[in-house]
């Protein structure tokens, strides 16, 4: 008996619960407003059916509720005409400036701001933070690279003047942009409980102004790169003997054939190239939201090629404004960069503290022979091969006597 009774008591709790949850809320009591169970579910973070706002807009073509009215607005309170403009059912006309004119009030800033405070600041701190420990680590355990064998004393060119200004152009804008990026994010967080609200507001001026117009060199150097080393970072067959034994940086002694650029240089050149070009754009157009919109277009290819369909985010928003364009333009201007910081990390940890001699090429952009002929071997082939063709040509070029 006791059995069954605790199974009555069971099943009849499932039953009220389940009833309770498909019962539709009684706003009979608040006038038609959110219920205490809207509330509760807003903080448990559930889904509320807001349909009882976004319908409630009022009749202004009905009669009896303009003469019920004592005001000048007809059928329409204030309330119903701002629910109206919110969830975008307002009758409105605008003279010129396209569909997206017509969006007088629009609330994902919130979305944008909670986004931009939780999981980009969260999980950006994180791929930096655990970038930095893990190359800390590897620094441990495999200590500097170190050139093996005896150095000659000679010097190979590795990296002429103008590539050198190049790289350094990009390098700094880069680092640059990355430090004003992050101030900006991380500025209520960390640098103002230090120096207070007074002092971090002319550095936040100072740094938009460098963040935007330190951008231009950033881009010039971008170009730069792209056509003086292109040619020399197309993928090859040599590739596969770098890969195969991890580029000769886990062991020592190990030293894989490589042209010009390694298959680890060709990675970190692709990647500042196609993430560096996003981060351009996306910063183009938080610059010129009105001339240069990115996600409109963007999500409209998406919605017709059905991919985010596919991944369960049903259709993407075609029709955006310009301050939604830039908050989307925002968050996809921070992730790329935090990807790159990440990867920049890397690189200059390599070019400098990890590796003996790495320094030097674009230091001086004269290398020792030896470090040259242990990581860039056929490289320095092709210099020698072409240096002796030189020598041949510029003798035979000489009268004979």
């Amino acid at each position: 008996m006791k059995r069954v009774a605790l199974a009555l008591v069971v099943l009849l709790a499932f039953l009220t619960q389940s009833l309770a949850q498909d019962q539709t809320p009684d706003r009979s009591a608040t006038g038609g407003a959110q219920t205490l169970e809207d509330i509760m579910k807003r903080q448990r973070g559930e889904a509320v059916d807001y349909d009882f706002r976004r319908n409630a807009t009022g009749d202004p073509d009905s009669a009896a509720a303009i003469s019920s009215q004592l005001g000048t607005l007809g059928g329409v309170s204030d309330p119903e005409l701002w629910r109206a403009l919110r969830y975008g059912s307002a009758d409105i006309t605008v003279s010129s400036g396209g569909e997206e004119a017509t969006v007088l009030m629009q609330d994902g800033g919130m979305r944008w701001l909670a986004w931009r405070k939780g999981p980009l600041a969260t999980y950006g701190a994180w791929l930096l933070g655990a970038t930095i420990l893990l190359l800390a680590l590897f620094y441990l355990l495999r200590g500097r690279i170190r050139i093996d064998g005896e150095k000659t004393g000679r010097t190979i060119t590795r990296f002429k003047a103008i590539e050198r200004f190049g790289h350094w152009l990009l390098a700094g804008s880069f680092v640059l942009l990355a430090l004003t990026g992050l101030l900006t994010l991380f500025g209520r967080l960390a640098i103002i409980p230090l120096i207070g609200k007074d002092a971090f507001a002319p550095l936040a001026l100072a740094s938009k102004w460098i963040h935007n117009n330190v951008a231009w060199a950033f881009m010039l150097g971008l170009v730069m790169v792209f056509v003086m080393w292109v040619a020399h970072n197309i993928p090859n067959k040599t590739d596969l003997k770098w890969i195969a034994v991890g580029g000769g940086l886990l062991k020592k002694g190990v030293h894989p054939p490589a042209k010009k650029f390694n298959f680890g240089q060709k990675m970190i050149f692709w990647g500042v190239i196609v993430l560096g070009v996003s981060v351009s754009a996306s910063g183009l157009s938080l610059l010129f939201p009105f001339e240069m919109p990115m996600f409109a277009a963007t999500f409209e290819k998406l919605n017709a090629l059905g991919i985010p369909q596919l991944i369960g985010l049903g259709t993407l928003p075609t029709a955006l404004a310009p301050h939604e364009e830039m908050q989307y333009a925002q968050l996809w201007h921070a992730i790329v960069a935090f990807v790159m910081m990440a990867m920049i990390l890397a690189h200059i940890y390599i070019g400098s503290i990890g590796m003996e001699g790495a320094y030097d090429a674009m230091g001086s952009g004269e290398v020792e022979l030896q470090w040259a002929r242990e990581h860039h071997g056929l490289w320095v082939k092709e210099v020698e091969e072409a240096e002796r063709q030189a020598g041949t040509d510029a003798k035979n070029a000489l009268p004979a006597e």
